[in-house]
């Protein structure tokens, strides 16, 4: 049997539209705190159709499905195979960046019957329909070419913004999503064998959608609230805060103070000073991370304490007894 006839025997049983991968980012922290470097990484696995044996490292994991399926790993390089139905196992090393996500999409399809020259052949690319803006995509080509010749691989991404991280010239394309969400990125590939023949010249392309990454809105939130207490139970409450400050360093903290009804003249006064002296003082936090407001009056003294994420708005007063219903103690 010659070497052709074995090259097309072997061709016809799978087609397989390989992988494509992507990042996301991960929310940017404090600049004044220092990053902790990321020691896991995420993978995520997707085929066509389901029901597919699925390996990481040699230890099974399940079936694959139609959805992405994740999988958090130590960040390096990692083995996965998937069993396809001919029997065969596609196989592929994907290394994994610390603190990153990749997608993997394995397309299976039977190759149709291959005309005796070995051109035209056909072209396919797998690449994820949709990824998260700031996810690096993977485009991969399968070429069904039983030809002698070397093929050379040609890529055409728009838009130009696009940025190509690596793969120009081979089968598996690198790109960038980041900055183009709500766009679609599309990859052409033209594989040719250099010869002059136009059914040896095969093009195929795959179109991504960058869903735009969606935005965190940050919001102070109320710590906690002391009503008509005394100083000692205010001060447990003032060293819950201290601590939650000290856990993270890129917060700040608002004190807002309200005199009661019946409170005595200077009341609110006397609470905002006391409250920012055992803080900062006895406590050790800067001045600079703390704010101490005036919040008016309610139906008793009244304490909250507020932890406010940079930047998120600041608290504002929410007093429930006007200035003119005060009847004031001396």
């Amino acid at each position: 049997m010659s070497m052709r006839s074995s090259i097309l025997r072997n061709l016809k049983f799978v087609f397989i539209a390989l992988f494509a991968f992507v990042f996301f980012v991960a929310p940017a922290t404090n600049a004044s705190a220092k990053p902790k470097k990321a020691k896991y990484a995420t993978i995520k696995i997707q085929t066509n159709p389901g029901g597919l044996l699925l390996m990481i490292d040699g230890k099974p994991r399940g079936e694959t499905t139609t959805d992405y399926r994740a999988f958090d790993l130590d960040a390096g390089l990692h083995t996965v195979q998937v069993k396809l139905p001919n029997g065969q196992y596609w196989t592929r090393e994907v290394e994994l960046p610390a603190g990153r996500v990749k997608c993997v999409v394995v397309n299976y399809r039977p190759l149709p019957p291959l005309p005796k020259s070995p051109c035209p052949f056909p072209v396919n690319i797998s690449a994820p329909n949709q990824v998260t803006e700031g996810e690096i995509i993977t485009y991969t080509a399968d070429v069904a070419y039983s030809g002698n010749a070397s093929l050379n691989y040609t890529w055409k991404v728009t838009p130009a913004s696009a940025k190509i991280i690596s793969g120009l010239g081979t089968p598996t394309l690198n790109v960038d999503s980041t900055g183009l969400g709500g766009q679609r990125i599309t990859a052409t590939l033209t594989a040719d064998d250099g010869s002059s023949d136009p059914a040896c010249a095969q093009s195929a392309q795959a179109v991504s959608i960058i869903a735009p990454m969606k935005k965190i809105v940050l919001v102070s939130r109320e710590f906690d609230e002391c009503i008509n207490c005394t100083f000692d139970d205010q001060k447990a409450r003032l060293d819950n805060l201290a601590v939650e400050l000290q856990n993270d360093p890129s917060t700040r903290a608002y004190i807002i103070a309200y005199g009661g009804r019946m409170s005595p003249v200077g009341q609110v006064e006397k609470l905002m000073s006391r409250a920012r002296e055992y803080i900062v003082t006895q406590r050790g936090i800067d001045a600079s991370r703390l704010t101490v407001v005036n919040g008016g009056y309610r139906e008793e003294d009244s304490v909250e304490l507020w932890i406010v994420p940079s930047g998120a708005a600041a608290p504002r007063p929410t007093p429930t007894v006007q200035a003119g219903e005060i009847k004031r103690k001396r």
